[in-house]
């Protein structure tokens, strides 16, 4: 009893509780955002010297909508036989909040960075455009724009980007999403589908702490309603602000059930990793999602840690080395 008392009180705390002064923004007449946090972009720096982790480069894939990948390459390429052995290659999806931050950010291009030196792998970071300004499923076209790039990188052996002509296994590939970045990746996987992307081969998913809400409160939503980095209202506008107009946070973008309608489908999907920590307020909807994921027959591990929260990687290194090590394990 006396925990719901504090349930109902933390919830009654939040009554007047700003979730646009939380998230440092402010929310415009014509629907735009502006973004009152200032962050130093990073720029990519393509010289593989020593003492690096990686080299990158950005590549425009689209003019139309100016999305951008940022390729990332080990400054250290193992050989075989006197020759480059073939690294595999990672499309990244990046957490956001879906309105927050670009790809070229400091804590994306280092994680990114560490990704590439330490799994030995080609990372191909998708800089897909952000909301309120452009709504799901404007993030779910850039994943599969970018995504059809990286096959076409295989099918133009001539004009090819060279990182990937000269480097990359095309016959395993990797969708890698945190946060609403899995969220995307779930999407751009079950859209990848639909195409035929011979040579490249989906070899697996990673989905970290994936990003998913609903109408209906779950217990972790209610024990962790006025979480000091993820409290519910602020989640609550961050999906308003995402979704398209007109549909609520049980349209299947935001809430994973709404796909099961689709379980033949998401049936079809390879092998997938799920990580997740118990001190998520999301951490239900991950759980749910992984339940989906086994009842459509999908082959799923699933690595949840009672102790943790969402983001902890960007606070706590040993959880970083951990998760590279379990992405690690996945792709080997």
């Amino acid at each position: 009893m006396s925990q719901l008392k504090d349930q109902t009180t933390s919830r009654e705390s939040c009554s007047a509780f700003d979730p646009h002064k939380h998230l440092n923004i402010t929310i415009n007449p014509d629907g735009s955002c502006t973004r009152h946090f200032v962050y130093p972009m990073v720029n990519p720096d393509p010289d593989p010297s020593p003492g690096k982790l990686a080299a990158s480069k950005d590549v425009t894939i689209n003019q139309e909508t100016g999305l951008v990948v940022r390729i990332f390459r080990p400054t250290n390429l193992p050989s075989n036989d006197n020759t480059v052995a073939r690294l595999p290659i990672i499309l990244h999806l990046h957490g956001s909040g879906w309105i927050l931050y670009p790809a070229n950010s400091p804590a994306n291009n280092r994680g990114c960075s560490q990704m590439a030196s330490e799994l030995t792998v080609i990372v191909v970071s998708v800089n897909y455009r952000l909301a309120p300004e452009h709504k799901l499923p404007s993030q779910y076209d850039d994943a599969l724009n970018a995504l059809l790039w990286v096959k076409q990188q295989a099918v133009d052996s001539t004009n090819g980007e060279p990182w990937l002509r000269d480097y990359a296994d095309f016959s395993r590939c990797y969708i890698c999403g945190s946060s609403n970045g899995a969220n995307i990746g779930f999407h751009v996987a079950l859209s990848s589908l639909d195409h035929d992307l011979t040579p490249l081969k989906i070899d697996g998913c990673v989905f970290y702490q994936p990003f998913f809400g609903g109408k209906t409160r779950t217990r972790s939503e209610l024990t962790n309603f006025a979480d000091p980095f993820m409290p519910v209202p602020a989640i609550d506008a961050l999906w308003e602000l995402c979704l398209p107009e007109g549909v609520d946070r049980d349209h299947r973008y935001c809430n994973p059930l709404g796909y099961l309608p689709q379980k033949e489908k998401v049936g079809r999907l390879g092998r997938c990793l799920v990580i997740g920590y118990g001190g998520d307020t999301a951490v239900d909807r991950q759980q749910d999602f992984v339940s989906l994921l086994v009842n459509a027959g999908v082959r799923v591990e699933a690595r949840f840690d009672d102790a943790g929260f969402h983001g902890i990687e960007l606070v706590d290194p040993r959880r970083a080395v951990a998760l590279l090590n379990m992405i690690r394990d996945f792709i080997n």
